[in-house]
């Protein structure tokens, strides 16, 4: 794949604007993506594989792409079949502390199918989709897990899982903020 952040952008174009999608999820996607180009001078090496994770990183919503139900692992594991890298869905299957929520659902076992890698690729994809809303506010992480809240209940496994990977979460955007600090990039 020569243009690694146009085939994911046209993946999430595909599978993402459809009716059920444009009003928040697509939004969502293309803000996370926008933030995900801001933030190449970041990710140095990694911007491709940012950019590009930011794009599809909400893909396994798609119905069409149901098999466990969980997002993050219907995205990578369709990723994996059109022959996306490894890389690319590792980040994808572990986005924003999927692990937890994966945990909680009992599909521990299907997401370790993917690598989980931490470093600036990850925290960058974890930064721009935790502090962007659902139809694409920026958000800081506090009110985005309030809005999470507030949309499923308290209860439910999503804000449960968010929760607990709140730390984790916290970690990779202070991250990004102290690198985006030190090569002069302003976030937000």
């Amino acid at each position: 794949m020569d243009d690694l952040v146009g085939w994911a952008a046209g993946i999430a174009r595909r599978y993402l604007t459809t009716p059920e999608f444009t009003e928040r999820r697509w939004r969502h996607v293309q803000a996370v993506a926008a933030k995900g180009e801001r933030l190449r001078p970041v990710a140095g090496g990694s911007a491709d594989l940012l950019h590009a994770a930011c794009w599809v990183h909400d893909i396994g919503y798609a119905p069409q792409l149901h098999d466990t139900g969980f997002h993050p692992v219907d995205g990578a594991r369709a990723l994996r079949r059109w022959g996306a890298s490894e890389q690319l869905c590792g980040l994808v299957a572990h986005h924003s502390g999927a692990r937890h929520e994966a945990q909680l659902r009992g599909l521990g076992a299907e997401l370790a199918e993917f690598r989980d890698e931490p470093g600036q690729a990850r925290d960058g994809l974890w930064f721009c989709d935790m502090t962007t809303g659902p139809a694409g506010a920026e958000l800081s992480f506090e009110a985005r897990l309030c809005e999470i809240r507030q949309r499923y209940g308290a209860d439910h496994t999503v804000p449960r899982a968010i929760a607990a990977a709140a730390p984790e979460i916290r970690a990779a955007i202070h991250a990004v903020q102290q690198r985006a600090a030190q090569v002069g990039v302003r976030l937000g």
